[in-house]
């Protein structure tokens, strides 16, 4: 007996949630297809009846969780509020986002993993990346200064992952988070 569109459509999306989950908690090396399919309870050669190959799984996975970070991220902001460089550093620059690896932004946690990935990454990640760098441009009135302060923000909160030291962590985090917020002063 087949499968209505309706639970295909359904199976599809467990599999890129869990999938997206996954890379953005261990990277995009850590899918297994025959682990991830487990997981979700599904048969290994049942993949196939949702995605041409791994490839094309991962850069759909990688898709949804950049959407969910800008999702979560969004959902955090004031509306109310304009967005200052202020604002958007220290919600960015915080130990709830650094401690928030499966649930942050998503081009932080995978940054280095896409910069070896293949094309079809990387092209999923470019528009993501230009887009956080526009809304910066827009706060801070500058497109060199808002590629300065993104790199320095994802940089910031990547290695604030690495470092063991809490202290030394929040430092990175903060003395980060003060020299972009001081850009947003120095018009």
């Amino acid at each position: 007996m087949g499968h209505s569109q309706a639970d295909k459509a359904r199976n599809r999306e467990r599999i890129l949630n869990e999938a997206a989950t996954e890379i953005r908690d261990k990277g995009l090396d850590a899918v297994s297809i025959g682990g991830l399919m487990q997981r979700v309870n599904l048969t290994h050669g049942g993949f196939y009846g949702h995605f041409a190959s791994r490839s094309d799984l991962i850069a759909e996975a990688l898709q949804q969780a950049l959407a969910a970070g800008e999702a979560a991220a969004r959902a955090s902001r004031d509306p109310d509020k304009p967005v200052s460089m202020n604002s958007l550093a220290r919600s960015y620059l915080s130990r709830t986002h650094r401690d928030s690896r499966k649930t942050g932004c998503a081009i932080s946690a995978l940054i280095s993993d896409v910069g070896r990935a293949d094309e079809q990454c990387r092209v999923v990640m470019e528009p993501h990346i230009e887009a956080f760098i526009a809304k910066v441009a827009h706060v801070l009135g500058d497109d060199a200064r808002a590629i300065i302060a993104v790199s320095a923000m994802i940089g910031a909160l990547a290695i604030s992952r690495v470092v063991t030291d809490p202290k030394r962590s929040d430092a990175v985090l903060r003395t980060v988070r003060d020299g972009v917020v001081a850009m947003a002063s120095d018009e």
